[in-house]
This record gives structure tokens, C-alpha cells and sequence, in this order.
């Protein structure tokens, strides 16, 4: 019999404390946990830690429906879920030495506010003699172990790519542990273990989250069943449909990634089998692969830059003449600006808490520099609505429009709505469904709806005289931003070499055209 620290024969547990990593299958530390040989408490922690970031209302949803099936999951191998909520620093500590731990076992978080209690908790464990190891769980390569030649962090996502994955394929997937052992008899009185309900992860006056449940099925089943859909649904198109909107053609995994509902690694093994298998799938998978890298590339911007989802990367953008315009920021969050692929996209977002990437990149163009809006509006609003709302993917991607992050898309490549809408969505079926007000209008002008004639809004029922009329002319508000931009020429430069600043800021100045 194994016998804990005290040298009696009473067996110590191990602890499993999950975060981001809510399943069973691939994840390393309760794979660790259960291969120690000892009995296993499994715990989560609501945070309210100083620091970290409250979840969105969105993500706070997800959040409940994956506590939920996890604990299922657990109870159906004799286990189950411990919830508490409160300071991970001070509860993980003190339940550790009320449940007499031996270990505590989690995957690895990169946020720096996360990063700090984690080694906080680690240093009052060790201090206590109890075993304190972390695992990754969440990515295919650990932000420090990509670097350049001069051992500096990337800020080109192809080099960062390609030094990725020169150092190795990423390992295989863990299997779900068969048997393990979990602590019986546990004594929660006076710990403090709290119900699921009572966290208030779900909205409820208002109920707003309707179109969520009828959109997304939660937890590490859904999560596996919508790889499988992806993988059945026709792969191989993958590379060339996942820029249309109107098509089921992209993965929807970005939430079940979020909250570890599955794995990085058993997404690519799975991909990357079906792709072998298929012989014709090559090409889907390496453009599949390369967004995978874009979320790898995301968290390693955030492990070198923790603030980024507040300040800009490029100092630069911190003298952007940004407007302070309500009105408009509300008309885009309602979907109301009068342009049908932006409105489309943030009714889509509102109804079902999830948006197609093109169409993000659009909306978030458009709030940027069609309206000239600080993009942290754009990235706080994402955050609280978006079910994969994610620290590092979220404030990466709001900085890649501005044209403010590391490898940005330049500030002058302006999306323009109507063409965007024309060429991705060519047949409007993505706007008739999210924007019911257009519905009969010919295709020929169902993305630029101030030009219909009265001939083609008879007989509507919803006419689109009930559409708002938009909110600014593109043409315009592109060559306000733009103006705006040229203003940082001839402001204080940063530190650093400035003719080389100079010379790159003066090239920008002549934009190609919209696209």
C-alpha cells in the first residue's frame, strides 16, 4: 500500500484543480493525478481574484454549461466536481491543508495576473511541504519555447510558424483515464463548497440567452461531436469556404478550445488523420494548421505582452485621434448601422454569441475606422458577448484590424462592407437571415440597400424603410480615417531609431484601394 508523506498508511490525495481545461480526455494533469496512484478530489474555483479579468456574460454561460457536464462526467466514474468560489491564492492553499493533500495537480494558464497567483499558490504549497506541479493543457507550444535566434520573442506570426513547428509535432493526445481513484468519504462542511446555481453563471431577468441553447451543445461531447461534424461535413473544402459566411464551412471549435471542453492536440491529430486518410485534404488541413498557429501566436503575444488587451503594442497608436461617439458605438453593438454585412454579423453575435471570422474582421474594421472608435470598445464588447471570448485570441485579433499589434494588418486596409458583403455573402443568404428586414431584396442590392428603388420595397412585409439608414459613408469615413492615421506622422515618434520610424510612417501614407 502506498503511504502518504507522514509515512503511515493512509493515502494522501492528489488534488486536480481544473481552470481552462474542462474535460476528461488529454489533459495532462489529471492524467498525472490518476497515474500517482492516489486518491483524487477534483476542484474548481470561480476567481475573484484581484487582477484577473471577469468573464463575459457569454463566457459565463459556457462556463456553467461545462461545470455542468464535467461534473456528469465525473459522477459517472465515481467521482465529482467540488466548486468553490472566491481567491484561488487564499482557497487553494487552505484546502489543500484541509483536506490533508498530498499534491496539487493543474495545466498551465499565460495571462500574467493568472501566471502571478499560480506562483504565489505554488511557493504557500512548498512552504507547507505539499507537492505543487503544473502541466500543459491548453496549447501546442509553451510561449518560452519558441524564440529567435537572439532568444527574443516572435512578433511575425510565418517566422513565429515556421520555428514552431520545426521544433517538433506536437505530442499525442492522453487518453481518458480508465479507473481512477477518486477520495472517498470526503468531508465538505466548513469548507465552503458552493452549488453551481448559486454562482449566477446564467442570465435570468432578462433571459437572453435562448438563442445560445439553441446554438451550441456544451461540454466535452459537444465539443467532440462538433469535430466530428467538421470532419464529415466535407473538410476538404475548408481552405476555400471558411471566408463564407452563408455557409457552414468553418470549425466552431474557438469555444470549446476556449474552456478546454477539448484539446488543441486532439483537434490537430484528428485533422491531421483525417487528412492522411482522405488524400485529398492536404492543403484544408495546412490552412486549418495555420489558424490553429494563429491562436498559439496570440497566447505567445500575451505571455510577452500581458497588458495587450489594453495598450497598444505599436506606441504609436497611443496619439490615434480616436471619437467619442455613443451613438455610434451603439448603433454598431445593435446592429443598426445601416450597412447589412456589419448589422448581420453583430445580430449573429448577439444571437447566438459567436460570429464568423470574416465577418469579425469587417465589423471590427468598420467600428475602427469607418467610425474612428477606440478599438478596446470593440474588444471590450467582444469580451462580454462572445462565448470564445479569450484573453489573448480577443485583444490579438481587435489589434491586428487597428493595425496597432505585432504583425498588424497595415492601418489603411480599410474593409469596405459592400464589397466584403458582395464577394463573401454574393447572394445575401447570410443577410436575409440575420437581417429579416432585407429579406426580399434582389440580390443585386441587398448590400447596399439605399440604393433600392421604390419598385423593389413593394409588397415587403418588414420594408426596408424599417432598415436604418446608415450611419456614415463609407467613402468618407475612409478618408477621415485615414487622415487621422497620416496625423501620427507629425506626432512625437517613439524612442528609438526615428528616421527608420519616419520613412515607414511616410510610405503608409499612400493607400491602396479598398478591399
Amino acid at each position: 500500500m502506498a503511504r502518504d508523506h507522514d509515512g503511515s498508511d493512509c493515502v494522501d490525495p492528489v488534488i486536480v484543480w481544473f481552470r481552462d481545461d474542462l474535460r476528461l480526455a488529454d489533459n495532462p494533469a489529471l492524467h498525472a493525478a490518476a497515474q500517482s496512484g492516489r486518491p483524487l478530489i477534483c476542484l474548481f474555483v470561480y476567481q475573484t481574484d484581484d487582477d484577473i479579468r471577469p468573464l463575459g456574460g457569454a463566457a459565463r454561460w459556457w462556463l456553467h454549461g461545462s461545470l455542468l457536464e464535467l461534473d456528469r462526467a465525473l459522477r459517472a466514474m465515481g467521482g465529482e466536481l467540488l466548486l468553490f468560489s472566491g481567491s484561488a491564492a487564499e482557497l487553494i492553499p487552505h484546502l489543500a491543508g484541509v483536506f490533508r493533500a498530498h499534491s496539487v495537480f493543474w495545466n498551465r494558464r499565460y495571462g500574467a495576473a493568472e501566471r502571478k497567483v499560480d506562483e504565489g499558490i505554488k511557493s504557500k504549497l512548498k512552504a507547507s511541504g505539499i507537492e505543487a506541479k503544473s502541466y500543459n493543457g491548453h496549447l501546442l507550444y509553451e510561449p518560452w519555447t519558441v524564440a529567435t535566434k537572439s532568444n527574443a520573442p516572435f512578433r511575425v506570426f510565418s517566422a513565429f510558424w515556421r520555428a514552431a513547428l520545426a521544433s517538433g509535432e506536437p505530442g499525442s493526445p492522453l487518453p481518458t483515464p480508465s479507473r481512477p481513484d477518486f477520495s472517498s468519504g470526503v468531508s465538505v462542511s466548513g469548507v465552503g463548497t458552493t452549488k453551481l446555481t448559486d454562482l449566477g453563471l446564467e442570465p435570468t431577468a432578462p433571459d437572453w440567452a435562448k438563442g445560445l441553447c439553441a446554438n451550441w451543445q456544451h461540454g466535452e461531447a459537444g465539443a467532440q461531436n462538433r469535430l466530428d461534424e467538421l470532419l464529415d461535413e466535407g473538410f476538404s473544402s475548408y481552405a476555400v469556404a471558411r471566408d463564407r459566411p452563408d455557409r457552414s464551412a468553418t470549425s466552431r471549435l474557438s469555444p470549446y478550445l476556449r474552456f478546454g471542453n477539448i484539446s488543441v492536440r486532439q483537434v490537430w491529430h484528428a485533422v491531421a488523420a483525417h487528412a492522411m486518410q482522405s488524400g485529398s485534404a492536404g492543403h484544408a488541413f495546412e490552412k486549418f494548421q495555420s489558424e490553429l498557429g494563429w491562436r498559439e501566436f496570440s497566447y505567445h503575444l500575451l505571455y510577452h505582452n500581458p497588458d495587450m488587451a489594453e495598450g497598444n503594442l505599436q506606441p504609436k497608436f497611443d496619439n490615434m485621434p480616436w471619437r467619442d461617439d455613443r451613438d455610434a458605438l451603439k448603433a454598431w453593438q445593435l446592429g443598426m448601422t445601416g450597412y447589412p454585412l456589419v448589422d448581420a454579423g453583430m445580430r449573429e453575435l448577439w444571437a447566438t454569441g459567436w460570429m464568423h471570422n470574416r465577418v469579425r474582421m469587417v465589423v471590427a474594421s468598420f467600428l475602427i475606422k469607418d467610425l474612428l472608435i477606440d478599438w478596446r470598445e470593440g474588444e471590450n464588447w467582444f469580451w462580454d458577448t462572445l462565448v470564445d471570448a479569450d484573453a489573448a485570441n480577443n485583444a490579438a485579433s481587435w489589434q491586428w484590424v487597428a493595425g496597432s499589434g505585432a504583425d498588424a494588418a497595415p492601418f489603411f486596409r480599410i474593409f469596405n462592407p459592400v464589397l466584403q458583403g458582395e464577394k463573401f455573402d454574393p447572394e445575401g443568404a447570410y443577410v436575409r437571415r440575420w437581417v429579416p428586414e432585407l429579406a426580399t431584396l434582389p440580390n443585386s442590392i441587398i448590400h447596399r440597400p439605399w440604393e433600392a428603388a421604390k419598385k423593389d420595397l413593394l409588397g415587403m412585409d418588414g420594408p426596408a424603410v424599417n432598415y436604418p439608414a446608415r450611419i456614415v459613408d463609407h467613402r468618407l469615413a475612409r478618408e477621415r480615417a485615414l487622415a487621422a492615421f497620416r496625423s501620427l506622422a507629425w506626432r512625437p515618434l517613439p524612442v528609438g531609431n526615428p528616421r527608420r520610424k519616419a520613412s515607414r510612417l511616410l510610405r503608409w501614407r499612400t493607400p491602396p484601394g479598398d478591399r
